[in-house]
């Protein structure tokens, strides 16, 4: 089971997106993870644990990205870690 949630419009998606997260937290999922996609970069931030965790390790991603999703879900294959949360990209970071 998961929730994703994804903005894209104007306004800067960071904040959007985690409110989001935050909004599906009462399902009690063990990891979650955020992209955002800012002049054709992808930055990601992923971890294991709460919403909350993931704000503390994506506060600096320091961007005004205005497309964004956020990921969370409980881990049904493989353990609840930061390597196994999502969003995954592949090898060549896409």
């Amino acid at each position: 089971m998961c929730g994703i949630v994804g903005y894209i419009g104007y306004r800067e998606a960071y904040p959007i997106v985690i409110k989001g997260l935050k909004r599906l937290e009462y399902r009690g999922y063990d990891s979650a993870g955020i992209m955002l996609y800012d002049n054709n970069e992808l930055l990601v931030s992923k971890t294991k644990g709460k919403v909350s965790d993931l704000e503390e390790k994506s506060k600096d991603l320091n961007s005004k990205a205005t497309i964004g999703m956020g990921h969370t879900r409980w881990a049904t294959h493989g353990v609840p870690n930061d390597i196994n949360s999502h969003p995954h990209l592949s090898n060549a970071g896409r």
